[in-house]
């Protein structure tokens, strides 16, 4: 039996329950259970805690109360406001994930109010912090670990919220509802949710025991388009270093479960990583360490509260569950249909996640891993793991039946970007780039000031060896104009075969993370129709993976294949040329080389038969129809420099005619082709001026001027 309630307080601030399957405004606050037990409602003015209803104000209570009413003969919200007044418009390139602000000491703070015994059932709520979400975003159900409690998400609940509609599980630490009910709770909610709305998918992100039961309702609901995010799962069970406790926890003194927390907190998670959350890895060694240890003294002395959050009674039956749960869900991976995306931990020291993964991928029908080799078991609370980042570089967020790769793309954030640049930094280092641009007038300026900030704009240009320029070129547009790059890449960057066997984060994941997707003629037009700035190489692979001796020469199609539907919606083509690969490394081997060597020769030829089915230059004629795929081998120079000039930008509004005339777009085509070797031309007679040209030039200057500095001077314009 179901029962409704309107409001429910809690301090700090945090969040509310609900049970109300569309919630829109986050001080809509009801739950629901699964059991029979008291009906109650109260007023949203009936539980307050420091003048807040729910972490939110009074004002703003009263303010949800006379836009909405609440039918308590259906349980159904009759909204009086539009629906799109609780979505926020589209994400912007470095947004406010707001990762890091919250970490594993407000969940185990948080923890302290929501184990108070209630009497409650098992329920949804919504945290406030997930504010409102992106108009149709999908629904993401949490399905909490062996606490139990639906904290298990507080890192990732400002990010996730802006792109989900978030709600956390909670089992009270009194509930004693048996495994198979739970599912069929989980249940009833999926398939009301799939009811309001079949064409969008639901995701499930289960933590270690979370899994079994999102894995067990996914089983039972083949046809629901479900998407599973499983964190540890625990359907390895049976191999966990827990189960052989099981018997001594059971006789075990009261007097001696208060260091039960102590072990649990070791077995569960590194401790180091939980502390390192909210720390800027930007700081000085000597700075990181000092605030470091100041995280693990405000840390370690709430680890006490887990005696609370799990007493001996509760963790003994949690303990059965998770052998329940375990074996339930296994028995039936056979029947789950649901996308799945996996994130397993190398140093899980209650699981034995690494093995499980592999395992799970091998049964289930469509499933992705990704390993990570430092973390523990509560990968979800520790650093370096922003779950939504994961979601978005394995193409598993969408919000629809089928993923569409610019619809569904959501930007870097700041926090992703920030990491991004660390990583990056010994590259950029290395490589030194250099971006130039031409104005209207023609006049070539530093910087990108050239390029037009008002889409769409695409960007058309020579594809270096091996992509060497990418990194550079994205940075540079996203740190100096805050401008989104949409690449226009080899659809097998999409497929399974670029999946290294470690499963760790690989550069193909950081390029689908910063927008790059697969070439077709619907992914040019909606990039156009958004006004978006698009990247292409026309050589493609046949240009980026050249053979020796032909560096910075175009390998371009016959036809102006973009130049029609550039004009069709107005865009400026801005070609650009950037040089240095040679200055980089040198080619040691290519693909003839390769080819000729005995076995390696016939193991890249079945390769390349593989990715046959990607090959988008199928039927053309020329060099260009060569599009095979293989790693060069490179052998590393003292760097040089890379150099970069976007050309002066080329108008197509105004110019349908070339929607009809080939011959003009032939024309158009032939200029562009003309501007980038032009510029390659100019870069390379330049660079022979640049003091700076050498990394040892660069490295000198910048040890005498601002170490910090990274923009180091070339040559005069």
């Amino acid at each position: 039996m179901a029962s409704t309630f309107t409001a429910f307080g809690l301090s700090p601030p945090f969040f509310g329950f609900n049970s109300d399957k569309r919630v829109h405004s986050r001080s809509s606050i009801r739950c629901s259970a699964t059991r029979d037990s008291p009906a109650a409602a109260l007023s949203l003015n009936s539980v307050k805690v420091n003048d807040a209803v729910n972490g939110i104000s009074s004002a703003l209570a009263e303010e949800s109360k006379r836009a909405s009413s609440i039918d308590t003969g259906n349980g159904e919200v009759k909204k009086k406001k539009k629906e799109e007044e609780f979505h926020e418009g589209k994400l912007e390139p470095l947004w406010d994930d707001g990762y890091g602000t919250e970490t594993v000491k407000d969940y185990l703070d948080y923890a302290k109010d929501i184990i108070k015994p209630d009497g409650g059932p098992v329920r949804w709520f919504t945290p406030t912090s997930c504010g409102p979400h992106l108009k149709d975003s999908p629904i993401l159900l949490f399905l909490p670990g062996m606490d139990g409690l639906g904290l298990g998400l507080v890192l990732h609940h400002k990010s996730l919220g802006k792109v989900f509609d978030v709600r956390c599980m909670h089992i009270p630490t009194q509930d004693r509802t048996p495994f198979e009910d739970l599912v069929k709770w989980v249940e009833e909610t999926v398939r009301a949710e799939h009811a309001s709305s079949p064409k969008k998918p639901i995701y499930l992100v289960g933590d270690s025991f979370g899994g079994c039961l999102a894995l067990a309702v996914a089983a039972r609901n083949p046809k629901v388009d479900l998407v599973l995010i499983l964190a540890n799962p625990a359907t390895s069970f049976d191999r966990s270093q827990l189960q052989p406790l099981l018997p001594s926890l059971e006789s075990l003194p009261a007097e001696l479960h208060i260091t039960i927390p102590y072990l649990l907190g070791l077995v569960m998670g590194d401790p180091m990583k939980m502390a390192a959350v909210n720390i800027d890895s930007l700081l000085s060694p000597a700075q990181y360490f000092e605030q470091l240890a100041g995280n693990l003294v405000g840390l370690l002395p709430r680890l006490s509260g887990l005696a609370d959050i799990i007493p001996k009674e509760t963790l003994v039956w949690k303990l059965k569950l998770l052998k329940t749960g375990a074996a339930y869900a296994n028995s039936r991976l056979h029947a789950v249909k649901a996308e799945v995306l996996i994130l397993a931990s190398g140093k899980d020291n209650m699981l034995p996640s690494r093995d499980e993964a592999w395992r799970l991928m091998s049964l289930l029908q469509n499933c992705k891993v990704r390993y990570f080799k430092d973390n523990g078991h509560t990968i979800l609370l520790e650093d370096g793991v922003n779950l939504l980042t994961y979601i978005k570089c394995t193409c598993t967020y969408r919000r629809s039946s089928k993923r569409d790769y610019v619809m569904d793309f959501i930007p870097p954030s700041a926090s992703e970007f920030k990491q991004t640049l660390q990583q990056n930094k010994l590259f950029r280092d290395y490589a030194g780039p250099v971006m130039l641009s031409t104005n209207e007038e023609g006049k070539i300026v530093r910087g990108l000031g050239g390029v037009p900030e008002e889409g769409p704009v695409l960007l058309v240009g020579y594809h270096m060896l091996m992509g060497l320029e990418l990194v550079p070129l994205v940075e540079e547009f996203l740190s100096e104009k805050q401008i989104m790059v949409h690449g226009i890449a080899h659809p097998t960057l999409f497929s399974p075969h670029v999946e290294g066997v470690n499963k760790e984060y690989s550069f193909f994941d950081n390029l689908r993370l910063y927008g790059a997707l697969p070439v077709s003629a619907a992914n040019f037009f909606k990039l156009f129709k958004t006004k978006s700035h698009v990247l292409l190489y026309p050589g493609g692979a046949r240009e980026a993976l050249h053979r020796k001796g032909e560096q910075y020469q175009l390998f371009w199609p016959d036809q102006p294949e973009f130049v029609r539907m550039a004009a069709r919606f107005g865009a400026t083509i801005v070609p650009f040329g950037v040089v240095g690969e040679d200055d980089i490394a040198e080619l040691v081997l290519d693909y003839d080389d390769l080819m000729k060597i005995p076995i390696w020769g016939d193991h890249l030829r079945k390769e390349n038969e593989k990715y046959e089915e990607f090959n988008v230059r199928a039927g053309s004629t020329g060099e260009v129809a060569n599009q095979a795929l293989y790693i060069p081998a490179l052998l590393p120079k003292i760097p040089g420099r890379l150099y970069y000039l976007f050309g002066k930008p080329i108008h197509t509004k105004g110019k349908e005619e070339m929607l009809k005339d080939k011959d003009k777009a032939k024309e158009l085509y032939l200029e562009i082709k003309s501007e980038v070797e032009s510029s390659m031309s100019y870069l390379l007679k330049k660079r022979e001026e640049d003091p700076y040209r050498s990394i040892v030039d660069r490295t000198v200057y910048r040890a005498l001027q601002d170490p910090t500095n990274q923009i180091v001077p070339t040559f005069e314009l």
